[in-house]
C-alpha cells in the first residue's frame, strides 16, 4: 500500500482544503484508514461503526485487541446516538471542556460494535478541539474511532513525521498539519463510576473538573502486562509511550536528582554506552556529559508536555542505549507527564533524597 500525505496549512485554499478532506471523509466511509491531527496527538482514525475498519486499526499499530479505541466526534448530539444514557455531569463537563482534550466513557449501545470497545459494554467518546479533525469526522459519517497514530508502545506522534515513520506503507492516508499543541492524549473520565474517575491524566486536570462537578475520583491502580482483566480505557494495561533504549526516572529533590543523573552517566559511559539525558531548562547546563536534551521548564510543564513524545523519539534517532530523565511535579498536566514517563519507563524509577 502506498500511503498518501496531504498538507493542511493556515492560508490553505478552502477548495484544495475541502477536496483533501472530502476524500480523506470518503477513505473512512469506505472502511479504510486516515491518520489526522488533533490538538492532542495524531490519530489513526477507522469508520467507529464498522468493525472490520476497527480490525485494521489494531493490525496497523500492532496493538492488542481488548485495548479500546476511542471514538471521535464532532458535534454534541452525536453522543446520544452511540450511547445508552448521558449522566447530567457529563453534560456539565461536556458544556466546559468539549471541544478539547476530554474523553468521557458511557455506557454505550447497539450501533457500536464490540470490535471498537475491545469487548466492553462502555465507549470511551471524545470531540476533539482541531478544526480539521472535526471537519474528517463530519466527512467520514459522524463516528471516527482514532488511538494515537503510531506503532503500538512507541511513543505518540505530535508531529506528521512521526506518523509517517510508524505508518508508511500501512495506512491509506496522513493529513500533515505539522507539530500538536498539547502534545499529551487527552484525560479520560468514566462517566459511569460515582463519583466519576479519571482513568487517564491529560490537560483537562481533577481540579478544574472538581470546579464544575465536585468530587472527582482517580484511578491509582496500573494493570499489569500479565493481568486477565479487560482496560477500561486506553494506556491502562500495555507498556506505551516507550523508546527503543531502556528509559529509567529519577525522583527526588531536584539537586540530588541532577547529581544521580550524573553519577549514572559517568557510569554508563564507562562501559562503553551512550547515555541519553532528558533534562529542563533549569537544569540542562549542569550536566557535561551524555546526549542531554532539554524538555522545556519548570515553570510551565505544559511545555515539558508538548516535548516529551519528540524528544523520545528523538533518542531513538541518535541510538542512544540508555535514558536518563528527570522527574516532574505530579499535579496539573504535570501529572499527565508523569503518567506517561512512568508508562514508558516501565515503572522503572530510582528515588534520591
Amino acid at each position: 500500500m502506498k500511503t498518501i500525505v496531504e498538507k493542511i496549512y493556515q492560508g490553505q485554499q478552502k477548495d484544495e482544503r475541502d477536496e483533501i478532506i472530502k476524500r480523506a471523509g470518503e477513505i473512512i466511509k469506505n472502511g479504510g484508514l486516515v491518520a489526522f491531527p488533533t490538538e492532542t496527538v495524531y490519530g489513526l482514525g477507522a469508520d467507529a461503526l464498522n468493525e472490520e475498519a476497527a480490525k485494521k486499526i489494531y493490525a496497523a499499530k500492532g496493538r492488542p485487541s481488548d485495548n479500546p479505541l476511542i471514538v471521535h466526534i464532532a458535534d454534541m448530539g452525536a453522543i446520544a446516538g452511540i450511547t445508552e444514557t448521558i449522566p447530567k455531569k457529563a453534560g456539565i463537563v461536556a458544556d466546559a471542556f468539549w471541544p478539547g482534550p476530554l474523553t468521557m466513557i458511557f455506557r454505550k449501545n447497539a450501533r457500536v460494535p464490540d470490535g471498537t470497545t475491545g469487548g466492553l459494554d462502555t465507549v470511551a467518546v471524545r470531540m476533539p478541539d482541531h478544526a480539521a479533525a472535526r471537519e474528517l469526522i463530519h466527512a467520514g459519517g459522524g463516528y471516527v474511532a482514532a488511538p494515537s497514530a503510531n506503532t503500538s508502545g512507541r511513543p505518540s506522534p505530535t508531529d506528521a513525521c512521526h506518523v509517517e515513520a510508524d505508518m508508511e506503507g500501512k495506512i491509506d492516508m496522513i493529513i500533515d498539519s505539522g507539530s500538536v499543541d498539547i502534545g499529551v492524549e487527552s484525560t479520560i473520565l468514566d462517566m459511569t463510576v460515582e463519583p466519576p474517575m479519571i482513568l487517564r491524566p491529560g490537560a483537562v486536570t481533577r481540579e478544574m473538573l472538581e470546579a464544575l462537578i465536585g468530587r472527582v475520583a482517580v484511578d491509582g491502580t496500573l494493570i499489569s502486562d500479565t493481568s486477565t482483566e479487560a482496560p477500561k480505557a486506553p494506556g491502562m494495561k500495555y507498556r506505551h509511550y516507550a523508546p527503543k533504549a531502556k528509559l529509567t526516572v529519577v525522583a527526588g529533590e531536584i539537586s540530588a536528582v541532577v547529581e544521580e543523573i550524573r553519577r549514572l552517566c559517568r557510569e554508563r559511559m564507562k562501559e562503553g554506552r551512550k547515555v541519553g539525558i532528558i533534562a529542563t531548562e533549569e537544569t540542562v547546563m549542569k550536566y557535561t556529559q551524555g546526549n542531554v536534551k532539554c524538555i522545556g521548564t519548570r515553570e510551565d510543564e505544559s511545555t515539558i508536555a508538548s516535548h516529551l513524545y519528540g524528544i523520545l523519539r528523538e533518542f531513538d534517532s541518535d541510538e542512544v542505549d540508555c535514558i536518563y530523565s528527570e522527574a516532574f511535579e505530579a499535579d496539573g498536566i504535570g501529572s499527565a507527564v508523569m503518567n506517561r514517563l512512568m508508562k514508558a519507563a516501565g515503572q522503572h524509577v530510582i528515588e534520591v533524597k
